[in-house]
């Protein structure tokens, strides 16, 4: 869950995030969002994959990424869990 929180902490990595929330895309169509180089992209992808944030399966050539849900559910386990203790 570490690798999660660290990768959360980046504004790029959220906005992708948020873009994936609203369907599944290629790494260009994420792209085009943003005024940084597709090599960024791609790191800032690989960050979040290897975070298990997004999955990645390929379809012919390109590479289709969506959102891993099972991750963002832990969290919120854990943010709730976090939130219910008695301090």
């Amino acid at each position: 869950m570490n690798n999660a929180f660290k990768a959360l902490a980046d504004p790029t990595r959220r906005k992708i995030l948020e873009l994936l929330s609203e369907g599944d895309k290629n790494a260009g169509e994420i792209a085009d969002y943003f005024k940084i180089s597709k090599p960024s992209i791609s790191h800032h992808l690989s960050i979040l994959k290897n975070a298990d944030l997004v999955i990645d399966e390929r379809q012919g050539q390109n590479i289709i990424y969506s959102l891993n849900m099972t991750v963002f559910q832990d969290l919120v386990k854990w943010f709730f869990d976090f939130t219910k203790k008695d301090n």
